[in-house]
């Protein structure tokens, strides 16, 4: 066989293998110890700060939950997993919706879970729920992609600004229910005075460092009506000097990650 001939057919066998690949990735579930689900079709995929707020955030056997911006459904599944009585994830991106309502007929708990394409804004109106939580858009200070269903996910000025999940979140959560988002430690100080502004108040923070030494980055926030008397604070350090997840880390999601 010439050269000619070999690196052609080398060529043909590589872009066979990319392809291969590409469709591999596409089937590809993330999996978690009692549960499993696709992330490639939403617009936000698992991600650290979504499993950590799952993970972090106190419920209650009857808790009705509300998630905003559910992406591929990893809160309400967390969520199912920790025992609540019902949660209704709500996403503007039908790609999104159609993928979590997917990942929770998959599960366990597809009783428990629903999801819908819809608007925050315009959603619920009747309904009330004990727990509300979020990843919410929080990029104000940042640049955008190309992308626009990724820009719709993260960024505040080209979907739900904060005033309109404040407003949103007042007018759907119970007296006595809770708030939980998490957000960049920079934009909190852009989101927590709007939150206040409509009686909304930090009981609870969890202040996330990336590595041993570095700044606070992301914080974890519970927020219910009126002020507290204290506010709970406390820091998680997610990686070592040696770039290990700590023993905290580990010891935060020993319930749903694999090890």
């Amino acid at each position: 066989m010439s050269k000619l001939r070999k690196a052609l057919w080398r060529c043909i066998f590589l872009e066979e293998s990319e392809v291969r690949s590409q469709k591999l990735e596409v089937m590809r579930r993330f999996h978690f110890k009692h549960f499993s689900l696709y992330h490639h079709q939403s617009t936000m995929k698992v991600g650290t700060d979504a499993v950590l707020l799952g993970a972090w955030v106190k419920v209650q056997p009857t808790d009705c939950v509300l998630d905003i911006g559910t992406g591929c459904g990893i809160l309400p599944l967390m969520l199912a997993q920790k025992g609540v009585a019902k949660v209704d994830a709500v996403d503007l991106d039908e790609a999104s919706a159609y993928e979590a309502s997917a990942n929770f007929e998959a599960s366990q708990w597809r009783d428990r879970l629903n999801a819908y394409h819809a608007d925050i804004r315009r959603f619920g109106f009747g309904r009330s729920y004990d727990l509300i939580l979020s990843n919410p858009p929080f990029f104000v200070h940042s640049f955008k992609c190309d992308a626009d269903r990724k820009n719709q996910a993260r960024h505040t000025d080209t979907s739900l600004t904060f005033e309109e999940l404040v407003v949103s979140v007042k007018r759907l959560l119970k007296p006595e229910g809770r708030f939980v988002l998490v957000l960049p430690e920079r934009e909190s100080h852009d989101f927590l005075p709007l939150a206040n502004a409509h009686g909304l108040f930090v009981h609870e923070r969890l202040d996330l460092i990336p590595v041993v030494g570095k700044e606070v980055n992301r914080v974890n926030l519970e927020l219910r009506y009126g002020k507290p008397e204290e506010t709970r604070v406390a820091t998680l350090v997610l990686r070592d000097a040696d770039n290990r997840f700590s023993d905290e880390y580990n010891a935060l999601l020993k319930d749903f990650y694999l090890g």
